[in-house]
């Protein structure tokens, strides 16, 4: 080949080359952030400022849409409460991963009515107003099948929209993005095909760079799938400096402070907010909403070891939101505060808060406040007196209570006695209890007629010894179990002492789910006479906000085991660390539920009257025959 030749031929190439340089545009490198400020406008239709997307007027989410882009992320979990930007965020995702990084998509929402809806309303209308995506992806009106309502096809991927009730599309289509809006909307089960999301995750094995995206506002305690997945994650908060200390907290209602005032318009409660300002829980400061908005603000995670296994969790609610001022916000409370399920509803979309449902059930400053006086340490009614003891590592704690007709009960002392189980000298002082008098106006008295000591924990030897010794006392060893179906009281049994099968102890098993249930029915009665409960006044009694806190320190939720079944299950509520209240409480009315006592029997006695008292079931075998004893309650 000539000179010439070979010279045209490098010459010809380089103008080639030359032209694709010229031609070639690189995938651009941009966070959903950045893309959405360059390419993302609003609909008019869907939102009170149409136009370009500005960050700026949500910085909460910038952090949040970005780590979509982050490649060590795989999964992303975001709580939000109503008007925060949610829907638009997850739009911007999907735009994104449309535009620069596609692949099959599985945008899944709580029924396919649902989904069909989201379609038409939010995502068709993004597609229209964003030029980048009304390229790629076809009309749902034109002729070609894989544009539809619920299926969207684009350069590189596919979008699948569906309800979380649709076993078929969760079952059968890959996916590398999975996005779940509204989670605590979804059915527990996809058909008879088990979990919804965790069939979707199923969907996104064979992607190596998968992305499941989880958003929704929470619902109730212990039965929130948000708030479960969300534990999972880093757990970051949105949080505002104090201009007084300095400190960063996340701004929720229990630091909201206000004035109102009330008026009543036909017959109806119309509120107007006065004054509504914001108090720091560290040093007090308060501050406007004005101030604090301009404050600087930044996510602070709780587990930020999360990252590493690719979760990241974000927890925002209204009181950040540009949309709700914190006036209307108040009013919003005000206006729902007396009906529980607008209060829930308040909670959950504006607070952005898990809702502690205890049903019609008072919180502790209400049975505070209707603590009596009563005339003696014996109140008129009371008939029969029981005693429940809890046992911890370094004390014991008791209740007596009081018993008379149709289930009506009257606190009489709550106490503990400090000092390990072990200590013969804790059992004396138990003994005092135990032995004391407790009398009337008029002098005449009770003893404790039985009483139920929790044999769990680490003493649980110790315990069976005292309550042999102390079994003339009616004192009995029990042990808690929970669950459905497990009576309330089942006929004792008889346990070995320190593995010595001669020497024995009563055990009596408790139903402590059912008793918690019958404790909380009555609780909730307001009318003294049946089933009401009576709390005493006076420091020495024992019945001060602490006891209330233990005594309402758990709920009944309803949760899924991991077979996707429901199953109800008492927990403890937030802010109520300890519940020994409650289970004295619980030990005590078992107590009586054993002695199973002849109230009218005794009523005529304390009254006076002449007639013997019919004998109990627990007073038949406390008899000592001088020959061989027959077992203890051998008639059970």
């Amino acid at each position: 080949m000539s000179k010439r030749t070979r010279s045209e031929e490098l010459k010809a190439l380089n103008s080639v080359v030359a032209a694709a340089v010229k031609n070639f545009k690189p995938p651009e490198d941009l966070t959903v952030t950045e893309w959405a400020e360059k390419y993302r406008r609003l609909s008019p239709e869907n939102s009170a400022e149409a136009g370009p997307w500005r960050t700026s007027r949500t910085p909460y989410l910038r952090e949040i849409m970005d780590a979509f882009t982050d490649p060590k992320i795989r999964r992303l979990v975001v709580v939000a409460s109503s008007q925060v930007g949610k829907s638009e965020m997850e739009l911007n995702m999907l735009g994104y991963l449309i535009d620069i990084d596609p692949g099959p998509v599985l945008f899944i929402l709580p029924t396919v009515d649902v989904a069909q809806d989201f379609s038409k309303r939010r995502i068709s209308a993004m597609i229209r107003d964003c030029k980048r995506l009304r390229e790629k992806v076809a009309d749902a009106k034109s002729r070609d099948g894989n544009n539809t309502v619920l299926k969207k096809q684009f350069p590189g991927g596919m979008l699948t929209i569906t309800g979380a009730n649709s076993p078929a599309a969760l079952a059968s289509i890959p996916a590398r993005y999975v996005f779940g809006d509204e989670r605590d909307r979804w059915p527990l089960s996809a058909g008879a095909e088990g979990d919804p999301w965790g069939l979707a995750e199923a969907r996104t094995t064979t992607f190596y760079n998968s992305k499941m995206v989880e958003v929704s506002t929470p619902t109730i305690k212990g039965a929130s799938a948000i708030e479960a997945s969300f534990e999972l994650g880093t757990r970051e908060r949105w949080c505002h400096q104090c201009p007084g200390c300095g400190e960063f907290h996340n701004i929720v209602f229990n630091d909201i402070k206000f004035d109102f005032e009330t008026n009543k318009i036909n017959g109806k409660k119309v509120y107007k907010v006065k004054s509504v300002w914001w108090q720091c829980p560290s040093c007090g400061y308060t501050a406007t909403e004005s101030t604090i908005k301009k404050q600087p603000a930044k996510w602070i995670a709780e587990n930020p070891d999360a990252y590493h296994q690719g979760i990241r969790s974000f927890w925002i609610n209204g009181f950040s939101s540009p949309w709700m001022s914190w006036d209307r916000i108040v009013l919003r409370f005000l206006q729902a505060k007396d009906d529980p399920h607008k209060l829930k509803v308040v909670y959950n979309t504006i607070f952005g808060e898990l809702w502690e449902d205890r049903g019609d059930l008072e919180d502790e400053d209400a049975f505070l406040a209707r603590r009596e006086e009563y005339p003696a340490e014996l109140p008129d009614g009371v008939l029969v007196l029981t005693c429940g003891v809890d046992t911890q590592d370094n004390r014991l704690e008791y209740e007596v209570v009081g018993h008379g007709h149709y289930g009506e009960t009257w606190g009489i002392k709550k106490g503990f006695i400090m000092g390990r189980p072990d200590n013969p000298e804790v059992w004396e002082k138990l003994d005092e209890i135990i032995d004391k008098t407790y009398r009337f106006k008029d002098g005449k008295g009770l003893k404790i007629s039985l009483t139920c000591v929790d044999s769990g924990g680490h003493y649980t030897q110790e315990v069976y010894e005292a309550c042999r010794e102390r079994q003339a006392k009616r004192v009995f060893a029990i042990k808690g179990k929970g669950g459905d179906g497990v009576p309330y009281v089942s006929p004792p049994t008889k346990v070995p002492i320190r593995e010595n099968k001669k020497v024995t102890c009563w055990l009596y098993t408790i139903g402590v789910d059912a008793g918690k249930s019958l404790i909380m029915s009555s609780l909730k009665v307001q009318e003294p006479g049946p089933k009401y409960c009576h709390f005493p006044k006076g420091e020495d009694r024992g019945y001060d906000a602490l006891f209330f806190n233990g005594l309402l320190s758990e709920r009944l939720v309803l949760k899924r085991t991991r077979g996707g079944r429901e199953r109800w299950m008492w927990e403890k509520i937030p802010g109520h660390n300890r519940n020994e209240a409650l289970d004295c409480r619980n030990y005590a009315m078992a107590a009586f539920r054993i002695l199973n006592p002849d109230l009218e029997a005794v009523e005529k006695r304390l009254a006076g009257v002449q007639e013997k008292p019919k004998q109990t079931q627990i007073q038949k075998p406390m008899q000592q025959p001088k020959k061989k004893r027959p077992d203890f309650f051998d008639d059970w």
